[in-house]
């Protein structure tokens, strides 16, 4: 049953395409954005998800969401309720997962992962707050171009049009879940300022299956808090001034006693945009997060919790900005000329190697990322159905201070003392597309691009352990580089109806992986002893990850009735040799071959919604050698907002209605880590 209702959402989601800038327009919205869509950005794979989605899901989390485009992933299918935060990584394609973001997310045009791992603070991006979600799959080459080496996430703040004055939501869950959010808006004078908060929290659910636990597994509980405001003042004509603040703190366990987790931060930016004869646009951003872990480890009967690691302290600092100018070159063309700096500092503390009742050792490991770069794109419409789009960027990147250093925590002797030499390098990437709409219902558009990524701070230095496997990091390290080439076709047979299909190659030379080395028992470099059966891993570049797909989405608009899907399917295969040739053609871990998604939504009246998700994902392997399997998944999501009084709405939603086991992981001695059951809300929402 589960295979044919797979199926069945694969065929409806086929050939089907959600219309991008189409969907903001329908909704009524105005996005408060900085310079205008390029011109040239018809030519490349774009999805735009509006606010009525964002802010519509069973779960009520951003990432979620996300879910709707074809190809969107993350290192595990939890959420950042129940996942480690370091695992939470944005990737496109199925280029395979190490838990760092292959995708660029901006909020607001500043860069939002963490500067010592990658990974994305999605609970700290209330959907509340945003006007538009708009993803662009395939390598950037625009600023900030280094982090988009599988596409772009752009989240962008509402506009006051698009707000309530006031808008409350509180909510009660199964197993005591709570969560409350705010968001109010005002003019002031030609500008505005927003503010949001948002706190969640619950006792969570036990992450291990009922036939495999044990006396220590517990419920993985969660308290997550974060405040913020988007403000714009107009200061003249021609010119605006844009303002973020954002501060979070979000406190996990991960299903035992001593396996915990807090992420704590603040971010800011500034954003002064020109829309004069010269547009312009000057952003400029600053990040401060910091990480701390604590695992444990467990007997064989999971009856005895021993400490494992206590990572006390990773402080991380990110700061960076952009310079955009578009002169005035005519109606048909476009340049943008733009300089950028993005600019990454981080060092993780941490006791590990727990012996006869203590940590044993001390470990410092950090370094300091930095790119500077500029980039130029020219957009050429020769007439009204054709146009032509290339651009370049050209990097100076510096890998410097970097360390490795591991002290006896009773005699303060050297164990470990990794120095490696700064290194820099000039990286020029870049990519050009074509769009030509020979009808009104027909468009076509092709696209080739490059791109590269810089290994984090976190793969550079940072050894972990997962369960009982180990991984050491590898302060050797390249850059992946990705070459793509993909091509596209829309239509829009009727009113409110828009189909596409898109094909496309990339592969990612030099891809980071988690490489198996040596299965234990065994003491191994950084990670020490490594038991019998578990794994020891080096973070390593692979020869290339090959990705061959093809993404199909949709939008139907009928009256009150609504449908969006969508589907991928990628065959994406591991290219090694050497040291890693046992990876050589395996698909990457935690990488599925099919994903689909279709939501039916109704809006009988105002304020109302009935709305149904469901989600398949096919099976993919836990590990690089495809050893373990995780089985796939298709859940179902419901969601009912029900008008009381003027401006009062009880809130109903539904997650994965049919408590179907979602496996995230699995360990080297079969437990497996799920995601999240079923769970019920109930709540209401005002509005004023």
């Amino acid at each position: 049953m589960r295979s044919f209702m797979a199926m069945v959402l694969a065929g409806v989601s086929t050939g089907m395409l959600l219309a991008g800038s189409a969907a903001a327009v329908e909704t009524g919205e105005i996005i408060v954005t900085a310079l205008p869509v390029p011109k040239g950005d018809v030519a490349y794979d774009k999805v735009s998800i509006p606010r009525a989605r964002l802010t519509g899901s069973a779960s009520g989390r951003i990432e979620d969401v996300l879910r709707d485009v074809g190809g969107f992933q993350q290192f595990r299918r939890t959420d950042s309720r129940t996942a480690n935060p370091t695992s939470q990584g944005a990737t496109l394609r199925a280029l395979g997962g190490n838990a760092s973001s292959r995708a660029l997310v901006l909020l607001d045009g500043a860069p939002v992962a963490d500067p010592f791992a990658g990974y994305i603070p999605w609970f700290a991006l209330a959907p509340e707050r945003l006007g538009a979600a708009i993803v662009t799959r395939g390598a950037g080459a625009g600023a900030f171009g280094t982090g988009a080496l599988a596409g772009t996430i752009e989240l962008q703040s509402a506009d006051p049009a698009a707000l309530p004055a006031m808008q409350a939501d509180v909510a009660y869950g199964s197993r005591n879940s709570v969560s409350l959010g705010g968001v109010g808006s005002a003019r002031l004078g030609e500008g505005s300022i927003s503010l949001f908060g948002r706190f969640d929290g619950g006792d969570g659910y036990v992450i291990v299956p009922e036939g495999q636990r044990g006396p220590a597994d517990v419920a993985a509980r969660y308290k997550q808090g974060s405040i913020g405001l988007h403000s714009v003042v107009q200061v003249n004509e021609t010119t605006r001034l844009m303002v973020n603040a954002l501060a979070f703190d979000d406190r996990r366990v991960r299903g035992v006693e001593g396996n915990s987790a807090e992420v704590k931060g603040a971010s800011s930016s500034l954003r002064l945009v020109g829309d004069g004869r010269w547009q312009w646009e000057a952003l400029g951003y600053v990040q401060a997060m910091a990480f701390t872990n604590t695992v444990v480890a467990l007997d064989a009967a999971r009856a005895v919790a021993t400490p494992s690691l206590d990572q006390f302290n990773t402080p991380a600092t990110g700061f960076g900005g952009k310079i955009e100018v578009r002169p005035p070159v005519g109606d048909a063309l476009q340049l943008r000329l733009g300089i950028d700096l993005h600019d990454e500092t981080g060092q993780t503390r941490e006791r590990s190697r727990y012996l006869l009742g203590r940590f044993t050792r001390l470990r410092e490991a950090g370094g300091h990322n930095q790119v500077v770069g500029g980039y130029a794109e020219a957009s050429f419409a020769p007439a009204a159905t054709l146009t032509l789009t290339a651009g370049g960027r050209l990097d100076h990147w510096r890998i410097a201070d970097g360390a490795l250093v591991e002290h006896d925590a009773q005699t303060n002797a050297t164990t470990i003392d990794i120095h490696p030499a700064d290194r820099s390098k000039w990286e020029g990437t870049g990519r050009g597309g074509i769009a030509w709409a020979p009808s009104p219902v027909l468009g076509l558009r092709g696209a080739g691009y490059l791109g590269y990524r810089l290994p984090t701070l976190n793969e550079l230095y940072r050894p972990f352990r997962v369960g009982a496997d180990a991984t050491a990091a590898n302060t050797g390290l390249v850059p992946e580089r990705l070459r793509g080439i993909e091509a596209g076709i829309d239509l829009h047979p009727l009113p409110g109806v828009n189909l596409g299909l898109t094909a496309f190659v990339n592969r990612l030379d030099n891809a980071i992986a988690n490489v198996t080395v040596a299965l234990g028992p065994g003491v191994f470099p950084q990670v020490g002893f490594v038991a019998a059966g578990a794994a020891y891993r080096q973070r390593r570049n692979l020869d290339a990850i090959v990705a061959r797909g093809i993404e199909a989405e949709a939008h139907v608009a009928r009256g009150a009735w609504r449908f969006d899907a969508s589907y991928a399917y990628t065959r994406s295969r591991v290219r090694a040799s050497g040291a890693a040739l046992a990876l050589d053609g395996l698909t990457p871990a935690q990488t599925p071959t099919h994903q689909a998604s279709a939501t039916l939504g109704w809006t009988p009246a105002t304020d109302a919604l009935l709305a149904v998700t469901g989600r398949y994902t096919s099976g993919q392997f836990e590990d690089d050698l495809a050893s373990r399997r995780l089985n796939d998944a298709l859940t179902l999501d419901a969601v009912a907002v029900i008008p009381l009084a003027h401006g009062v709405a009880l809130t109903l939603r539904a997650e994965n209605i049919t408590d179907t086991l979602v496996e995230a992981g699995i360990s080297t001695s079969g437990v497996i880590d799920r995601g999240t059951p079923r769970t019920i809300w109930a709540g209401f929402r005002i509005v004023r």
